[in-house]
């Protein structure tokens, strides 16, 4: 979807608020009758703009107490070694995110980990064990000071 009109951006805005507003409170927000609305968020949905809509848990209500930031290092670029690192790292059920990088490591992950033993075992059942591993920097997070889940509209 290339342009985004105001009334797109009012619904974007009212989801990312509260995704499980209701359709007939969405049209009213935002100056529409709901079967506007509910065509507007239908094409949202099938271009893409709108990918989903989810939960958002409390890592420290689930006892994940710590974030770990993880940089990670290759033996090298080749397609085949991405690939394979790629689909090992989707499989641990602690890395929350994991993006390939430009400059001087290959790849950055956020891991949720309980404690410290917790994060231990973690890099020792799991991001020891990816392909082509060379090199793991851990960094722990103090404290949180933004989590955005969306862009502001």
């Amino acid at each position: 979807m290339s342009t985004l009109d105001s009334i797109d951006a009012a619904i974007l805005a009212a989801l990312q608020q509260n995704a499980r507003i209701t359709n007939s409170d969405l049209a009213e927000r935002v100056g529409l009758s709901a079967s506007a609305c509910s065509r507007r968020v239908d094409i949202l949905e099938k271009s893409g703009v709108v990918s989903g809509y989810h939960a958002r848990l409390s890592h420290k209500a689930l006892d994940y107490k710590m974030m770990v930031i993880v940089h990670i290092s290759l033996s090298g670029q080749f397609a085949k070694t991405l690939s394979e690192f790629e689909a090992a790292v989707k499989l641990c059920p602690n890395v929350l995110v994991c993006y390939l990088m430009s400059g001087e490591y290959d790849y950055i992950l956020r891991v949720a980990a309980k404690d410290l033993e917790d994060y231990e075992r973690i890099h020792r059942d799991w991001l020891s064990a990816l392909p082509h591993v060379v090199k793991i920097n851990s960094s722990f997070a103090l404290r949180e000071i933004i989590d955005r889940p969306n862009v502001g509209m």
